[in-house]
């Protein structure tokens, strides 16, 4: 299957947070979050300010038939001391997992930071999502950390691995 990469709009809203709803609700517990999302209008404000702020993205990835199936979220540290690190945040629809869509917003990733002036990518992901990580270390990925008990999540704490891609 074919995806098209392309920055997300404020049309792209409900397709956004359906996606968040249902990744967010899978039982591995891929996203910190489990149903807490933004409501499709809190989406549409949202990716709405994005046109006016230069330090953060949000990138989707659309099958040929139309469909939102990934996002790719970008923001770069407001220190001044960190203002080369950008964090992101990567989900993918359970159907299109192993595709290469992944990897497509990872390179997505790379150039929106080249072309912001940010040399180091960051994310957090859990322990337990062994794909995920075996996508980011492919692409050059190391890890950085491991913070335990890191997010709260259903009444408990979930450890993260911080890791990080430097670029050249």
């Amino acid at each position: 299957m074919r995806y098209t990469i392309r920055p997300a709009t404020p049309e792209d809203a409900p397709q956004l947070v359906a996606l968040s709803r249902a990744v967010g609700g899978e039982p591995e517990g891929w996203l910190i979050s489990a149903g807490g999302w933004r409501t499709v209008a809190e989406e549409r404000r949202y990716l709405k300010s994005l046109r006016r702020y230069e330090h953060a993205a949000v990138f989707v990835a659309e099958s040929e038939g139309g469909e939102v199936v990934a996002r790719l979220s970008l923001g770069r540290d407001p220190h001044p001391a960190c203002h080369h690190v950008a964090d992101l945040g990567l989900m993918v629809a359970a159907a299109h997992r192993r595709r290469g869509v992944g990897r497509a917003l990872l390179e997505t990733a790379d150039g929106w930071a080249r072309g912001a002036g940010v040399s180091k990518l960051e994310l957090h992901v859990f322990p337990h999502n062994e794909a995920a990580i075996a996508l980011y270390e492919a692409c050059g990925y190391v890890r950085e950390g491991y913070r335990t008990a890191h997010y709260r999540r259903d009444g408990g704490y979930v450890d993260a691995i911080l890791m990080a891609r430097h670029l050249s």
